[in-house]
């Protein structure tokens, strides 16, 4: 009688063995809804949101005054600056494009054209940068948190160049081509970058330039975004015009603009990393049932 009841409750308590297929196939399940997690949260981060005005205007204002405070923080090495501009200009030389000092003199000639093109330099480019945000705020809702972030990501590469690349201007370079500080010589008013002002601005974080960077983030906007034919014209005109401003102020070289060219091919890249679509392709408004976030 115990033997066959030793049995039963040996038949009864053996748990079965799982076979290796099961194993995999538990393992195969985990890893699946691992990753539809991952692809939930990454679907929800590129989502989207309707961005709410109070938080903009407090993140532009926080943002621009740390871009100012890292900007005019870096050390103003002087020597280290006028030997970079030396070697920018010498570089331009030999590759055949130094031609911003002709470009220069000649238009410091037209007094009432180089007059206007100080004021240009000195207030449009804030002018035009905060207008389009609005713009996109406004009409392109859906689009704007990816157009922050590649204005945002495009500054900050920037200020890595002015930290470790102080390049002097080539309106303060001394005992090389002689060029006109056009801000100086007009006493025209407004320009952080000279005269009774230049006190407060780094004067030589140069490289890369964001005079550039920043128009040509509006241009692109415009260009692309904007419907009346002559909207579109004017974005493609206000990158190309303000590189003929830099230049003829002796603002910036060649090669400062085409830092800030890079500087904004990374910051498109950064937003497309993020959202997984440049931001032209994004939908341009959001469901207003959708939760106002930043």
């Amino acid at each position: 009688m115990g033997e066959p009841t030793a049995k039963i409750l040996e038949g009864r308590t053996a748990v079965p063995a799982r076979s290796t297929g099961s194993i995999e196939a538990d393992g195969a399940a985990r890893e699946d809804r691992r990753t539809e997690v991952q692809r939930t949260l990454i679907s929800r981060l590129r989502k989207p949101r309707r961005p709410r005005l109070w938080f903009e205007i407090l993140l532009i204002g926080v943002s621009y005054w740390v871009y100012s405070l890292v900007r005019n923080a870096v050390p103003e090495q002087e020597k280290s600056a006028m030997h970079h501009a030396l070697q920018v200009w010498h570089l331009e030389q030999s590759i055949g494009v130094a031609v911003e000092q002709h470009v220069n003199h000649a238009i410091n000639s037209v007094t009432w054209l180089i007059v206007g093109m100080n004021y240009y330099y000195a207030t449009l480019h804030f002018i035009m940068t905060i207008a389009v945000l609005v713009w996109l705020f406004r009409r392109h809702p859906g689009r704007y948190a990816s157009a922050r972030l590649t204005i945002f990501a495009t500054t900050g590469i920037a200020l890595v160049g002015f930290y470790f690349f102080p390049l002097a201007p080539p309106r303060l370079m001394r005992g090389g081509p002689g060029f006109v500080d056009t801000v100086a010589v007009h006493h025209t008013w407004g320009s952080m970058a000279s005269g009774d002002l230049a006190h407060v601005s780094n004067q030589f974080a140069a490289m890369p330039s964001m005079h550039i960077g920043w128009s040509l983030w509006c241009g692109i906007t415009i260009a692309t975004l904007a419907r009346p034919p002559w909207a579109r014209v004017l974005g493609v005109l206000y990158p190309v015009t303000t590189l003929v401003v830099i230049i003829s102020t002796a603002n910036h070289f060649w090669l400062d603009a085409l830092g800030g060219v890079v500087c904004l091919a990374i910051g498109f890249s950064v937003s497309y990393a993020v959202y997984g679509r440049f931001m032209y392709r994004l939908p341009r408004y959001v469901a207003k049932t959708a939760k106002a976030t930043a």
